[in-house]
C-alpha cells in the first residue's frame, strides 16, 4: 500500500476532531472538508460563495503541493454549499482552477456548515501517474 504521509489541518478544531488537510498513501490523495478559515479560525470571505472557494482551492492547492502533487492529478471535486443559488459563483472559481483539467465534480446543498459565514466546503481527490 505505501507509506501515509499526511498535512496537518492546522486549524483549532483539527486536534479535537482528529484529522488532517490531506492524506497520501501511494499514488492517492484524499483532501478533507476545507472551509475558508484561517489557522486561528478566522473565516475569509464570509458569505461569498466565490470568494471562499478561491480560498479554499488556493488552501488545498499548497497542502497536495506538500504531498508532491499539483491539481493536474485532481481527479474529483467535492463542493458542499449552503445555498444552491451560488453555483454560479463556486462555478467560475472551479472553473479558473480546473477548466482545463475537467476533473469529476458534484455540487450538493447542505443545511449548514460549522461556522454560520461558511457557504462553501470543498473535499478533493487526487492521483499521481507513475
Amino acid at each position: 500500500m505505501g507509506e501515509v504521509r499526511r498535512v496537518d489541518g492546522n486549524r483549532p478544531w483539527a486536534p479535537i476532531v482528529g484529522y488532517s488537510r490531506a492524506v497520501r498513501i501511494g499514488n492517492l490523495i484524499e483532501v478533507a472538508g476545507t472551509s475558508s478559515t484561517t489557522r486561528d479560525g478566522k473565516v475569509m470571505f464570509p458569505n461569498d460563495a466565490y470568494g471562499q472557494t478561491k480560498y479554499i482551492f488556493e488552501e488545498i492547492e499548497r497542502a497536495v503541493h506538500e504531498l508532491g502533487a499539483t491539481y493536474n492529478d485532481v481527479i474529483r471535486t467535492r463542493v458542499y454549499m449552503t445555498n444552491i443559488d451560488d453555483w454560479q459563483g463556486v462555478a467560475k472559481a472551479h472553473g479558473e482552477f480546473f477548466a482545463k483539467i475537467l476533473p469529476t465534480s458534484s455540487f450538493v446543498e447542505i443545511s449548514r456548515l460549522m461556522l454560520p459565514e461558511l457557504c462553501i466546503e470543498v473535499e478533493m481527490t487526487l492521483y499521481l501517474q507513475d
